[in-house]
């Protein structure tokens, strides 16, 4: 699901994320949502996730793949 952007987000980077300006996204939280952009696009589209719905992601991510 995409959203307007809402003001006032402060936004987080990975420190994963490399300093060179490559593929990175960015995440906030408005208190409701977990709102995720692409750092080369700050005013673009995001994508929203409830915040039971970004625990399994981030869980699932996690996770060893065979």
């Amino acid at each position: 699901m995409y959203n307007q952007q809402p003001n006032g987000l402060t936004w987080f980077k990975s420190t994963h994320s490399g300093g060179d300006g490559g593929e990175c996204v960015e995440v906030a939280t408005d208190g409701t949502a977990i709102r995720v952009r692409d750092s080369k696009e700050l005013g673009g589209p995001q994508i929203s996730f409830t915040p039971s719905a970004w625990t399994g992601f981030v869980v699932d991510l996690g996770r060893d793949r065979i």
